[in-house]
């Protein structure tokens, strides 16, 4: 059937009585995104700033689908799914985003995912990219079949799309949202550049998560479902690479320098040179039964890494299972002993063998890569720990101290 523009406008007021009604965080997190009708796509889509419905493929839904369909896009933009998918595979993004997604709309009792909607219980607590690793890996298995491609490339769809339907269903009821720029300025080309640049996008969902929170407290919805607090904490909060994090235990201050270190000049190697003492680095592979080829591979790698970029550090690596193997003092790529283990997980040996190895004057910091399944020292250790964890590894809340950086 054929819909006035007030009419598709009622769907999406409709939609948002009823989010606010069973979830006022969400109908909170829905007020900082504009909509727009637009035949270019079969149901719905988004690119991380606007939300897109066929008027009839969206407006045909039962209610109960149609807020979920809204719903489910919603969480696409406020995840930055678009812009987060990169250099990636779309389609196998797409199917990761939407395990992501839906995992968290099945939560919402009120409202149904459409028949065919891609569900993954074993895989949707874990971040989009993990997901996405984890199903490359097991590409020989039948993968999920995508029931719509609903990831845009920012700024894809150019001002046509978004005209075609001129303004109805723009975010907020009677003006009440906070709209992320009007598209029809009179400089479309500058504002829609920046418009759809990452970190604008980053900035705005993190102040939307922010205020979405404060406004659900507001009305009596403290406490939000661990899964989705988790998702939207990737945006919030973003992580942070760990050879960032490693970095800055490296430099008491971030102005610690003092120029480059002229003994890498010749290599190529512009590195700020510390001043002071220099840093002991104590890093364990993790080498029990759980961690396969590829994840070993992916370690070795990560370790060459941080030698090539900062080969000025006092490194010592140790390999671990339920027993530890070192230490090996390594300078560069080419001192890399074979890996040794096999067999269970223990992280207590390390740790035990790092603090007799620390000469106890020294700045350090232990290095653990590992899928963080053993077993942990009660006590945190003396020394600053960094966990490095492998796509699919131990959820972040299960591990008890330290700092934490996922491999993606």
């Amino acid at each position: 059937m054929s819909r006035t523009a007030a009419q598709l406008s009622d769907l999406i007021s409709a939609t948002r009585i009823r989010l606010r009604r069973h979830s006022p965080f969400f109908a909170a997190l829905a007020l900082f995104v504009d909509v727009r009708f637009t035949e270019e796509v079969p149901v719905a889509a988004t690119d991380g700033r606007l939300l897109f419905f066929h008027p009839n493929g969206y407006g045909d839904l039962p209610p109960p689908e149609r807020d979920a369909v809204f719903l489910h896009e919603l969480l696409h933009a406020a995840l930055l799914h678009p812009s987060r998918r990169g250099v990636r595979e779309p389609e196998l993004f797409n199917i990761a985003a939407d395990i992501v997604v839906n995992g968290m709309v099945a939560a919402e009792k009120s409202i149904a995912l459409p028949k065919g909607a891609i569900r993954d219980t074993k895989l949707e607590h874990h971040s989009v990219e993990e997901i996405y690793e984890l199903l490359q890996k097991n590409a020989k298995k039948k993968q999920p079949k995508l029931p719509l491609v609903d990831l845009l490339k920012p700024g894809s769809m150019g001002l046509g799309a978004e005209q075609e339907k001129g303004e109805e269903g723009k975010g907020g009821e009677e003006g009440e949202g906070k709209e992320f720029g009007d598209c029809s300025s009179h400089d479309p080309a500058g504002e829609l550049h920046d418009l759809h640049d990452r970190s604008f996008l980053e900035a705005h969902w993190k102040q939307a998560i922010q205020q979405a929170k404060v406004l659900a407290s507001s009305q009596g919805q403290d406490n939000l479902p661990a899964g989705i607090l988790r998702h939207l904490g990737e945006v919030a909060d973003p992580q942070i690479d760990w050879r960032s994090q490693l970095w800055r235990y490296l430099v008491r201050t971030p102005t610690d320098f003092s120029g480059f270190d002229r003994r890498f000049l010749h290599r190529g190697l512009y590195l700020d040179h510390l001043e002071g003492e220099s840093v002991q680095v104590f890093v364990c592979i993790d080498t029990s039964g759980s961690i396969d080829d590829e994840q070993m591979s992916l370690f070795i790698g990560e370790v060459n890494g941080i030698l090539s970029s900062y080969p000025m550090l006092d490194c010592r690596l140790w390999y671990a299972d339920a027993e530890c193997y070192g230490p090996y003092e390594i300078g560069s790529v080419h001192e890399i002993p074979q890996p040794e283990g096999g067999g269970g997980t223990d992280f207590r040996p390390f740790f035990q063998a790092a603090m007799e190895a620390w000469s106890g004057d020294q700045e350090a910091i232990c290095v653990y890569l590992t899928d963080g399944y053993g077993d942990f020292p009660e006590e945190a250790p003396r020394l600053p720990v960094l966990w490095v964890i492998v796509p699919g590894g131990l959820q972040s809340e299960d591990i008890p101290y330290g700092e934490i950086s996922r491999l993606i």
